[in-house]
């Protein structure tokens, strides 16, 4: 038995320790954010966030995940309250077919929550691991920009600061 803490909630996981985490997050917890593109760590669709790094989630086995907190693109937010990632997206129109979406927008939070001011290189960087075939990569760029105001402008906020 595996204890993971996927989106601050904990679970108990009865799988073999070698079994990739995007396996448990699909067809344990049915979390279906994250998706099943190459099994290889290739194409990034299966990009999720642990202890604030984007982490290939085909890739790693859910043995070393342990005590460690994993946030899925269903941890960013709800449908009645999207977080800024989401509403940068949705404003934006940023998402063509969406396939590819989820693991984007996980790479991207992983940067966000560390300099929510990233430069453009540092975005291409940061989403250089995810493969997108749809041609929206300027939208996916400018909404990320815009999810960094968002969550600096939260930030701030929550702090009692302006400006």
């Amino acid at each position: 038995m595996v204890s993971l803490t996927v989106n601050g909630s904990p679970h108990q996981i009865e799988a073999d320790p070698a079994t990739p985490l995007l396996y448990v997050l699909r067809d344990e917890l049915a979390l279906n954010g994250a998706k099943y593109g190459c099994g290889l760590g290739q194409c990034g669709s299966c990009t999720v966030v642990v202890d604030g790094e984007a982490v290939l989630s085909c890739m790693v086995p859910i043995m070393l995940l342990e005590g460690r907190e994993i946030t899925t693109i269903e941890g960013l937010g709800t449908i009645d309250a999207p977080g800024p990632l989401q509403e940068a997206f949705i404003e934006l129109q940023a998402a063509q077919c969406g396939y590819c979406i989820p693991g984007m927008m996980m790479s991207a939070q992983a940067l966000l929550q560390k300099n929510p001011e990233a430069s453009d290189g540092e975005i291409r960087a940061a989403l250089a691991t995810n493969l997108c075939r749809c041609g929206t990569h300027m939208r996916i760029l400018a909404a990320i920009k815009r999810a960094g105001q968002l969550m600096k402008s939260a930030s701030a906020e929550a702090t009692g600061r302006t400006g």
